[in-house]
């Protein structure tokens, strides 16, 4: 079999159409949430755009074909998202709640249940949201932890035929949904009798239930509705259990290992912009000199090393995301890599550019400290590098039989 890096006509247009829906309507979202200092209203100036990219068929794109949606590979996915997240990264995240949400109702849940719970991101119109309710205050890098442990500390308590699910939870995208009454569905891991579960909460079942204890106020991704919210007697039916209790470590954990994967290109996003702009501005400033800055070699050399290790983390994302969504038996290592070396790698590349800009990088206006600012969320973002991913990577290392060339298909 033969290895191509090229496009193919279908992700050219793909590239195209992506690039034309993020210059129509993210841009200048992304101005428009710069300019808004609260939280909630920077969140809520998304939805004309989301309503938009629903109507031009973008939210199936996040839907697995299996399942009635439009997903390709996992390099069309980092195309799309490369593209938006150039632009509005928090958008990207706000929209693709679905991908981390649905994973584990794809691999444990019943026929009935996947087509119940998929079935509003395959609509037309409007602009449903879905939320993966796994942090929790405190942290939850030890989620799985037994007792006396505090471990996931949401609870799941049945009542006859329904769990009474009380507890708080952070940090997931779109956690209140638009309206503080909840996403369309939202996969709450929980501590049922049996261990860590999860379990698929629906509008009608959150509705009336959720306490928005605080929007966050983020300093990048700052359009995403990003809240800490409180859980109160959410009662949801038994039916909607995914799996079997004591499941959910298994699954959680295999449910952010594509959006692990794809945090490598909403880095490449952030050093692209970043980039352009510090090239442009070695190509036409002297700084008093009377050459541009480029003809110096310091200058030259800090440009060379960010392009080459842009260019790296792209490919390694393409495999990354590619291995993650076809289920390959390297994904959760391309996976981690992706996230671990492209998400540190984005915010050494930029953090160079900025020094090769000088002081003038440091005022707020000059517009390449806004991707310092996305870029430093990803190392932290989607489990985090200390507390979740390297340990994930460590524990791959020590499993017997791990072959080191076995990721790249040169064992």
């Amino acid at each position: 079999m033969t290895v191509s890096f090229d496009l193919s006509p279908e992700q050219e247009q793909l590239k195209h159409g992506s690039r034309q829906f993020a210059e129509a309507h993210l841009r200048d979202l992304a101005d428009a949430v710069r300019a808004e200092p609260d939280p909630l209203r920077r969140a809520l100036l998304a939805r004309p755009a989301f309503e938009k990219a629903v109507e031009a068929g973008f939210l199936k794109g996040f839907i697995p074909v299996p399942f009635g949606g439009a997903a390709g590979n996992g390099v069309d996915a980092a195309i799309l998202i490369e593209e938006w997240a150039a632009h509005s990264p928090d958008f990207v995240i706000s929209m693709a709640g679905p991908l981390i949400a649905l994973a584990p109702v794809y691999e444990a849940g019943t026929p009935e249940q996947i087509a119940r719970f998929v079935a509003p991101f395959l609509a037309e119109r409007g602009a449903p949201v879905a939320a993966m309710a796994y942090s929790e205050p405190g942290g939850s890098a030890n989620f799985d932890a037994a007792p006396p442990a505090e471990g996931t500390r949401t609870t799941a308590v049945p009542d006859g035929d329904e769990y009474v699910i009380n507890g708080r939870k952070a940090w997931a995208s779109h956690l209140p949904g638009w309206d503080g009454d909840g996403p369309d569905v939202m996969t709450i891991v929980c501590r049922a009798p049996g261990g860590v579960s999860l379990v698929v909460a629906e509008r009608e079942h959150l509705a009336g239930h959720i306490e928005v204890e605080e929007y966050y106020d983020l300093p990048g991704l700052a359009g995403c509705m990003t809240a800490r919210v409180r859980l109160v007697d959410v009662r949801v039916p038994k039916a909607n259990l995914l799996g079997e209790e004591g499941q959910g470590v298994a699954l959680t954990r295999n449910a952010f290992v594509g959006s692990g994967a794809s945090i490598g290109t909403f880095a490449v996003a952030a050093m692209r912009q970043a980039f352009d702009i510090a090239f442009r501005f070695a190509r036409t400033e002297k700084r008093g000199g009377d050459v541009a800055i480029i003809e110096h070699r310091a200058v030259s050399d800090v440009l060379a090393d960010a392009k080459g290790r842009i260019e790296a983390v792209r490919l390694l994302s393409w495999r990354a995301l590619d291995a993650a969504l076809s289920q390959h038996p390297a994904g959760l290592e391309m996976a981690l890599h992706a996230k671990i070396f492209g998400s540190e790698t984005g915010v050494e590349v930029i953090n160079d550019l900025i020094k090769l800009v000088g002081v003038e990088a440091y005022d707020r206006n000059f517009p390449i400290l806004r991707h310092l600012h996305e870029a430093l969320a990803y190392p932290v973002i989607e489990g985090s590098n200390i507390g979740v991913r390297r340990r994930q990577l460590h524990d791959l290392f020590r499993t017997g039989g791990y072959d080191p060339l076995s990721a790249s298909g040169m064992a």
